[in-house]
């Protein structure tokens, strides 16, 4: 088994499963709280990105490469949420003139 890089073992895995748990309930809290589409959209990546900090560490302590494996396949799909999401933001934009998903029910049939 590889030993952790030395850069790794100065700072403790706790700490990095704390910086990644706030900014996963950082995330959570802006989807939860917040009426804009862009910033609910940036809250979805931001938990994204906590969720990728934590296996890239997981990953490197372990000294196995599944974990990023899996950060490069949920990139993947943050690329292609990214490409959906602006394109629906975008085009609620046009026909509302506003982004704020509370007046999403105009949508109905």
């Amino acid at each position: 088994m590889k030993e952790v890089p030395e850069i790794l073992q100065q700072i403790p895995q706790n700490y990095y499963v704390l910086l990644s748990s706030t900014l996963f309930i950082i995330g959570v809290i802006g989807v939860l709280t917040r009426r804009n589409a862009l910033i609910i959209f940036m809250s979805v990546e931001l938990m994204l990105n906590a969720v990728n900090l934590l296996l890239t560490t997981f990953s490197a302590y372990k000294s196995d490469p599944t974990g990023q494996v899996f950060v490069f396949f949920i990139m993947a799909v943050a690329a292609a949420e990214v490409a959906v999401g602006l394109a629906i933001i975008v085009m609620m934009y046009r026909y509302m003139r506003s982004i704020d998903v509370g007046i999403l029910d105009r949508l109905k049939f």
